[in-house]
């Protein structure tokens, strides 16, 4: 569906401009550290802390569906006894919201509602939250409960109950709300995130959490909180400094087409977006793609013969010196016997220059590993 395509999960740029414990509640970084072994171990294992102790760190796994690679979402429980909620794991912001009782929005009409008043732990705290998305918005108010995702039970987690749900968007989600996965720097009124939460409780085993998404609308697409997963990967992971702890941005070297640059060729600066759907840029740079591609505007939509697409160019954009190379089969949509470009037009304005969004078009292909003990996103060529 068309409404489906637009960006998912990316906070407004208002909002923005603004471990690994061998025993619980102690991270391998603070015990090496306390037993003065921390910089021999970095030294051997400059790029990831965890990579060496893979074997024997925990992880948990979150299952999600995959909604015509559109959505990606998984199950989460609130409260005492759970209730039940639907939510987008968004690596493009930074809250936990679901829909409330107190919502009466049309969006909320269809949608598990949470009621505090049937949990006991419950615990009121009345901030006022406003969180506006690339397309779709809320407003609420922030409390704290029991949340459990992927088998973690994360007492006293922050998150946000919607008053209104604005338009009709979020009416036609397949998700209730929304759970973000980047830095607090980005939360809304300050909300503590979930993942934040964990790594200060001592709750996941390392200070890290990676994304398989599916392809095709298979099942199997999982975030992994506290570990990584061999059997979801092939070849090496390349490592790439965070360049701003907003959301997970990284610097982007260029994007090319059969050895030619077109896009990015001064070097530019990229998010990993888990609830962007297509890959984003500057609408000029996206232009040149298109037309490189054969895409063809119709109504702001841009069509591909499907027949084509055994012939279409590789797209490869290049990230701290590799090649991440993107098959025509991984940036066209087909969906109802119509193909579309998995590229979009978007004007994002930073101090950091105009932003790209890496959303899943690149994720599906790319195995994607975000580290907040190192501040480094992880990319291997996902099976």
């Amino acid at each position: 569906m068309k409404w489906a395509i637009v960006l998912l999960g990316l906070v407004a740029l208002s909002e923005c401009l603004t471990r690994v414990p061998l025993m619980k509640g102690k991270s391998m970084r603070t015990a090496l550290k306390e037993k003065g072994l921390l910089e021999e171990f970095l030294k051997k294992n400059p790029h990831n802390l965890a990579s060496k102790y893979n074997l024997y760190a925990q992880s948990f796994a979150e299952p999600m569906y995959n909604d015509l690679d559109i959505e990606y979402y998984g199950a989460i429980s609130i409260g005492t006894p759970p209730q039940s909620f639907k939510v987008l794991l968004d690596t493009g912001s930074a809250n936990l919201w679901v829909p409330s009782v107190y919502c009466s929005s049309y969006a909320c009409s269809n949608h598990n509602k949470y009621n505090p008043s049937l949990s006991s732990t419950y615990r009121a705290l009345n901030t006022a939250l406003s969180i506006s998305y690339g397309t779709g918005s809320m407003t609420g108010f922030l409390a704290y409960d029991t949340v459990t995702i992927g088998g973690i039970i994360d007492p006293n987690q922050m998150f946000g109950l919607s008053e209104t749900e604005p338009g009709s968007f979020l009416y036609y989600s397949p998700f209730d709300g929304i759970l973000g996965l980047s830095y607090p720097s980005i939360s809304s009124s300050g909300a503590t995130p979930v993942f934040d939460n964990m790594m200060n409780q001592g709750l996941v085993s390392q200070d890290l959490f990676s994304i398989y998404l599916s392809r095709n609308g298979a099942t199997g697409s999982v975030v992994l909180f506290g570990g990584i997963d061999e059997s979801y990967y092939t070849g090496q992971i390349n490592w790439v400094p965070v360049t701003y702890q907003g959301y997970w941005q990284i610097a982007v070297d260029n994007i090319m087409i059969n050895g030619q640059v077109v896009a990015c060729s001064q070097g530019c600066q990229a998010i990993v977006d888990s609830g962007t759907s297509l890959i984003a840029g500057p609408p000029t740079e996206i232009s040149s793609i298109q037309q490189w591609i054969g895409a063809v505007n119709s109504n702001n939509e841009y069509l591909i013969n499907c027949q084509n697409i055994p012939s279409m160019p590789q797209v490869v954009v290049t990230i701290n010196g590799i090649p991440y190379t993107l098959p025509a089969a991984a940036y066209v949509r087909q969906i109802n016997g119509q193909c579309t470009s998995g590229f979009q037009s978007m004007s994002l304005p930073t101090a950091q220059g105009d932003l790209w969004i890496l959303g899943d078009v690149f994720i599906r292909e790319y195995y994607s590993i975000f580290d907040r003990g190192n501040n480094m996103v992880g990319l291997a060529q996902a099976v």
